[in-house]
């Protein structure tokens, strides 16, 4: 869901609302250029930017399979740049960035298309 036209991911964004869906499977952002996105819990564990997800480099990355019905346990700042996410499988290892946050966000139908296809790949499922 965007409701503005989004500016480029490389500009500095600042959230001025984040929430958690009622059903904990939706991150609720809102931005200070007026852009909102609501961000699956699936996608932004999947895509989390922990080395655990991305690896140590290039070519590392993994697919975590299972994850459709994964859920956002907690939310917690850290300091006046990211948040970290807790997860229901006790993921909770990645910083995301409101950079990062609002990248995904422009980028949420691509990456969720990408994360099917290396599923697929692996011959995984998502639950």
């Amino acid at each position: 869901m965007t409701t503005s036209p989004p500016r480029k991911p490389s500009q500095d964004v600042w959230p001025e609302e984040i929430r958690l869906s009622k059903a904990k499977n939706r991150l609720e952002i809102r931005f200070d250029d007026g852009a909102q996105f609501s961000l699956l819990a699936e996608l932004l564990r999947v895509e989390s930017p922990s080395a655990e997800v991305q690896g140590h480099g290039a070519g590392q990355k993994t697919t975590p399979a299972g994850k459709q019905d994964i859920l956002i346990s907690s939310i917690e700042p850290v300091g006046n740049y990211a948040i970290r996410l807790s997860f229901s499988d006790g993921h909770n290892t990645g910083l995301f960035s409101w950079g990062l946050l609002y990248d995904y966000a422009l980028r949420q139908d691509q990456l969720m298309a990408d994360y099917l296809a290396r599923l697929a790949s692996d011959g995984a499922r998502r639950n």
